[in-house]
C-alpha cells in the first residue's frame, strides 16, 4: 500500500484562518507522528450499514489522507449525541433529526455529510395478506418503537392519516410478527426482514423513504469549533470516508473490512453482511438521487428545506426555525468516489 505524507502549502496557508493547508507529498512514507487523530463514534454495533467507515480503516484510506481514525462502535448503552456534546468524541454517526435538534436546542454542532440518501426505516408485514400500500395500513395496529414515534410516525400520520391509537409498543422481538399474519411492524431494511426470513416468514417491505420521507441518515456530525480550527482535517476525513463507502458499496476488496466488522460484533455473520449490502444497493440507500451526480455524502439546500418543512408541518419542529444552521455543504458535493 502506498502511504502519503502531508506538508504545508504556504500559498494556501496565507488564505486560512486558524490553520494551514496540507497537501500530499506523493511517495513519502507516513509515520505515526504525522497522522492526525480523529475519533468517530458509530450509532450501533458494527454492521454492513457502517461498512464504509470500516473499509476506510481496513484499506488504509484514512492513513493515506494523514488520519489515524479511532473508530468506536456504538451500542444500546451509548448515546452518540451526548458524547459529541460532552467533547468525548470528535465526530459521530447520526441523522437529519439530530442536526435539526441542535438548532432547536441552540447547540454548536452540525451535519457535514449524509452517507445514506435514503433512511432505511421500513414498515413490514406478510406477503399475501392484502396489505399492499401505506394506505392499506390505516386503522391497523402497528408495532412502533419509542424513537419512531417522534421521527417517522408524525410523517406517516400527516401523509397517510395514521392515528396514534394504532401504535403498539415494539420491543425488538419478532415473535408477535411471526405469530400474526396481519401484523405490521417497524424495522430497518437490512435487519428485520433478514431475521424474519431466517425464521421462515415471507415479509413484505415498505421503505418509508420511498413515500417521501426525506430524512438523511448515517450522517457525519461535528462541532462548529472543530470546523473552524481544523477545517482541512475535517475535509480529509469526509473525503476518506466517502472513498471507503464507494469501495464498500461496490464490493471492492472489502474482505478485511468485513472481518473487522465481525471482530467488533461477534453476532454479525457474513450472510447478514451480504444481505445488507444487497438490500442497500437494490433500494439505492447510499447510491441514488443526488449522490449519483454529486458523489456519496451529497446534501442539498432544497432537500433540507423540504424535510424541515415537512416535519415542521407535522408538528415536530417550530415554524420559522433557522434550519439552515443544521448543516453545511462545504465538505460534500465534490463528486468524490464517483
Amino acid at each position: 500500500m502506498t502511504m502519503m505524507k502531508w506538508r504545508i502549502d504556504r500559498r494556501r496557508a496565507l488564505g486560512l484562518i486558524g490553520g494551514a493547508a496540507l497537501v500530499p507529498v506523493p511517495g513519502a512514507r507516513v509515520n505515526a507522528q504525522v497522522l492526525d487523530k480523529v475519533s468517530f463514534q458509530t450509532n450501533w454495533r458494527a454492521q454492513a450499514e457502517h461498512g464504509g467507515y470500516y473499509q476506510a480503516v481496513a484499506a488504509g484510506i484514512y492513513r493515506r489522507y494523514g488520519i489515524d481514525c479511532d473508530l468506536r462502535m456504538g451500542g444500546p448503552q451509548q448515546n452518540p449525541g451526548q458524547l459529541l456534546v460532552a467533547g468525548r468524541v470528535d465526530m459521530i454517526m447520526s441523522g437529519g433529526f439530530s442536526a435539526l435538534n441542535y438548532v432547536r436546542e441552540g447547540l454548536p454542532f452540525l451535519c457535514i455529510a449524509a452517507i445514506m440518501q435514503k433512511d432505511p426505516q421500513i414498515l413490514m408485514t406478510h406477503e399475501g395478506n392484502g396489505i399492499n400500500s401505506f394506505e392499506d395500513m390505516r386503522g391497523r395496529p402497528i408495532l412502533v418503537g419509542a424513537v419512531g414515534r417522534v421521527t417517522y410516525w408524525p410523517f406517516l400520520r400527516t401523509k397517510f392519516g395514521f392515528t396514534d391509537d394504532q401504535i403498539r409498543p415494539y420491543t425488538f422481538n419478532l415473535a408477535p410478527f411471526l405469530q400474526d399474519r396481519m401484523a405490521i411492524q417497524q424495522g430497518f431494511l437490512s435487519s428485520e426482514p433478514y431475521a424474519a426470513r431466517q425464521a421462515g416468514a415471507n415479509p413484505k417491505v415498505f421503505l418509508i423513504a420511498d413515500a417521501g420521507f426525506e430524512n438523511y441518515q448515517t450522517t457525519i456530525d461535528v462541532s462548529r469549533r472543530m470546523i473552524t480550527e481544523k477545517r482541512d482535517l475535517v475535509q480529509r476525513f469526509v473525503n476518506a470516508t466517502i472513498e471507503g463507502w464507494s469501495q464498500y458499496m461496490r464490493r471492492q476488496d472489502i474482505e478485511a473490512a468485513n472481518r473487522l466488522i465481525m471482530r467488533d460484533n461477534p453476532e454479525m455473520t457474513q450472510d447478514k453482511i451480504d444481505y445488507a449490502i444487497d438490500a442497500m444497493n437494490r433500494h439505492g440507500i447510499v447510491l441514488s438521487g443526488d449522490a449519483e451526480r454529486l458523489g456519496i455524502g451529497a446534501m442539498t439546500d432544497e432537500r433540507w428545506e423540504r424535510f424541515y418543512t415537512t416535519m415542521a408541518n407535522a408538528g415536530v419542529y417550530p415554524q420559522g426555525m433557522p434550519f439552515r444552521n443544521a448543516y453545511t455543504l462545504e465538505f460534500v458535493n465534490k463528486r468524490v468516489g464517483l
